[in-house]
């Protein structure tokens, strides 16, 4: 159950709107869309990370009371770096394109048995 950020009141998960204070809770009338609000008027784009990483789009940044996309920097770990296993990037490879790969290997062997 979603807080209210205006009232604290607490809202059905699907709700539009708060049922107390009447404030906007999801995007473009959408039960899907959350709509993130900042608390006191601070802006959202301090704490996100798509500003922290210099991907944000959103015509507001970096003054955003309000976001669809708002995903908080806490939120989210950085993943170790690990270096890449040339044999497990090969295998990758091979697992994805394989049938790209025999179908190129066919059609060279075929211009190569035409040739001779």
């Amino acid at each position: 159950m979603p807080l209210c950020p205006r009232c604290q009141y607490r809202n059905a998960p699907d709700a539009l709107q708060c049922s107390q204070c009447g404030l906007q809770l999801k995007a473009h009338g959408h039960p899907g869309i959350p709509l993130h609000q900042s608390r006191g008027g601070e802006s959202l784009c301090m704490t996100c990370t798509y500003h922290a990483d210099d991907t944000c789009t959103f015509p507001q940044r970096p003054e955003a009371q309000t976001c669809t996309l708002y995903s908080a920097i806490a939120t989210h770990e950085a993943l170790p770096d690990r270096p890449q296993d040339s044999a497990v990037a090969m295998g990758r490879l091979l697992r994805r394109n394989g049938g790209w790969l025999l179908l190129i290997a066919l059609i060279l062997l075929s211009l190569l048995i035409a040739v001779l």
